[in-house]
């Protein structure tokens, strides 16, 4: 957590103002039962009215002094709090960006996304706390002892039973909730995840009529979070009542000494009332500084969640060598090359060798799960091989800039995904420069121009969030065309023309096939008919490459070749 305070940098006059100006307000505050006692024992007793309205008046001056000085102290705590969340805030989305997919996979994107959202609102009402109470509450509570011995000593000495009571009560109950608050953020997290996981597969879950099921797995865990907050809050809890005792039974002792004093003639009346409302203020303040303690309690726990997150260093470190398409005999080359996932308990891609020219078509073919989305993961340096080398353009990736070469390379996830904008925003991803003539072109390429000029607006068409007014085919082909407006020298299509009819995924081969700049392609696929033709099939089995060639080849000497192509067609079975 105290890491985190340098974002405090650049709101050092409001972190020093805002303390300042409550420091102010507390000094005129512990004035306020001094002049009280002036009224009783000097206005009232003499029923001198001139001085009681005098006094009044004054207490009214101390009144808006100390509004006009919270006020102020609050308007800077506020700024610096306000300044400090979204510097941290960016920060953290920055480093979120730089992390690579291992760190993202471990970590999940549930616990980030409240990293970003619930534990930075913790720590800012935490910070705007602190600047306005930390030193305000204990400044009045030690100033009211102070000022109580100059009333009277031995009447005063009730507040240093008190204090250190208090200070035991307040302090111990905050060592004890932070563990059980980092525990309640947790439980947090695995709320967001349930919730997430529900919202965006909501259509599965009522294809599988699982709602129930789904409902109750939620409410368990909201209630394990309920749980959580509610133990936590009973301890929290316990802080005011012992405080109100601890303090009544102060008043209680404080009456019984005044007023013995009172009647020997060593105190006033009006000294015993301001000895009271010094302890009544102790009361107030140490209520404010309970609430501070719990707030405070919970912004450590979740600053060191973020701190957690901000000391992840990417086990991926970034080359410096910039990517050179000329002269290059071959555009991606593989040379013994093995995968394992963090904590996997074996390898997803073992000993993988071939290479690829430019203008080359690769197919890559297997059955679900044998690798074929980790193999062509490692092209733009998603995750690094663990054995072996994966080059592009004849050097390995790991000296290349990684964002210099992610631009070389058009990539087409699995799954579709567009942003809310319109088509020639979503289109832009690829390239913020592309002219409308240049997306036009990769929306015929893709075969997606002859749904896009039908529509009112062409490519100022809106689009939804995740595309959701469009259909699966439409998404898919938007994708590739937002990648070929890159115009890249290696374009990977990993199975994402699994919505297209064999007819647009024929044309659709047909047209990248014939653009121009011959860009190496990879075609992930399960269908036999989108790679059969072509230049080289590479076909993955449990993270082997069992079989590589082209069609006739592999049908004349791969087994599970043979299995998925006759699988599809099984009328060329029969006619053999």
């Amino acid at each position: 957590m105290k890491k985190l305070l340098v974002y405090l940098k650049g709101y050092g006059k409001e972190t020093v103002f805002a303390p300042l100006f409550k420091l102010l307000e507390a000094t005129f505050e512990l004035f306020v039962p001094l002049v009280m006692a002036a009224v009783i024992d000097t206005g009232i007793a003499n029923r001198d009215r001139p001085y009681i309205v005098r006094m009044c008046l004054l207490l009214i001056t101390l009144g808006i002094i100390g509004l006009v000085c919270s006020i102020t102290a609050q308007y800077f705590a506020a700024k610096a709090a306000t300044g400090f969340s979204t510097a941290l805030r960016h920060s953290l989305f920055a480093h979120i960006q730089g992390l690579g997919y291992t760190e993202m996979d471990t970590v999940g994107t549930s616990t980030l996304i409240t990293r970003m959202t619930s534990d930075i609102n913790q720590v800012q009402s935490g910070i705007n706390l602190v600047l306005r109470l930390f030193m305000r509450s204990p400044f009045i509570v030690f100033g009211s002892m102070i000022m109580a011995f100059t009333v009277d000593t031995r009447a005063a000495l009730v507040f240093v039973v008190i204090i250190p009571l208090l200070s035991l009560v307040v302090f111990g109950i905050m060592l004890g909730t932070m563990p059980l608050y980092k525990k309640v953020q947790a439980g947090l997290d695995r709320v967001l995840l349930a919730t997430r996981e529900n919202l965006t597969g909501v259509r599965v879950i009522r294809a599988f009529n699982k709602e129930e099921e789904e409902r109750k797995r939620f409410e368990k865990e909201n209630q394990i979070l309920t749980d959580a907050q509610k133990f936590a809050g009973r301890i929290s809890g316990l802080m005011n009542p012992l405080t109100y005792i601890i303090v009544d039974g102060g008043i209680i002792a404080l009456i019984y000494v005044g007023a013995i004093r009172v009647d020997t003639g060593v105190l006033s009346q009006g000294e015993v009332v301001a000895l009271v409302s010094y302890m009544s203020q102790i009361l107030v303040e140490l209520v404010k500084l309970a609430n501070l303690i719990i707030t405070v309690s919970k912004a450590i726990a979740c600053g060191n969640r973020i701190q957690a997150v901000m000391e992840m260093k990417p086990a991926m470190q970034n080359g410096t060598v910039l990517p050179e398409r000329k002269g290059a005999e071959t555009a991606v080359e593989f040379a013994h090359v093995s995968l394992t996932y963090k904590d996997a308990g074996a390898q997803s891609l073992e000993d993988i060798t071939f290479s690829v020219r430019p203008g080359e078509t690769v197919g890559i073919i297997g059955g679900t799960g044998s690798g074929k989305s980790s193999l062509v993961n490692l092209i733009p340096r998603f995750y690094d091989a663990t054995k072996g080398q994966v080059k592009v353009w004849g050097k390995d990736v790991r000296e290349y800039k990684k964002e210099a070469l992610r631009q070389e390379i058009g990539m087409v996830p699995q799954k579709a995904v567009l942003f809310a904008g319109t088509i020639a925003e979503n289109l832009r991803w690829g390239n913020e420069e592309a002219s409308r003539e240049e997306m036009e072109e990769a929306l015929r390429i893709s075969q997606a121009w002859e749904f896009v000029e039908k529509k009112e607006k062409g490519m100022d068409t809106p689009v939804e969030q995740g595309g959701r007014n469009l259909s699966g085919g439409q998404k898919q082909r938007l994708t590739i065309a937002r990648a070929l407006v890159r115009k890249p020298g290696i374009l990977i299509l990993d199975d994402s023309a699994s919505a297209l009819d064999y007819a647009t995924d024929a044309k659709l081969r047909r047209s990248i096939r014939e653009m121009p700049g011959s860009p190496a392609v990879f075609l992930v696929s399960q269908r036999a008919a989108s790679v059969r033709h072509a230049d080289k099939i590479i076909v993955l089995d449990d993270g082997e490459a069992v079989g590589m060639g082209t069609h006739e080849e592999l049908l004349k000497t791969c087994p599970v070749y043979q299995e998925i192509y006759y699988s599809q067609f099984p009328k060329e079975v029969q006619a053999e």
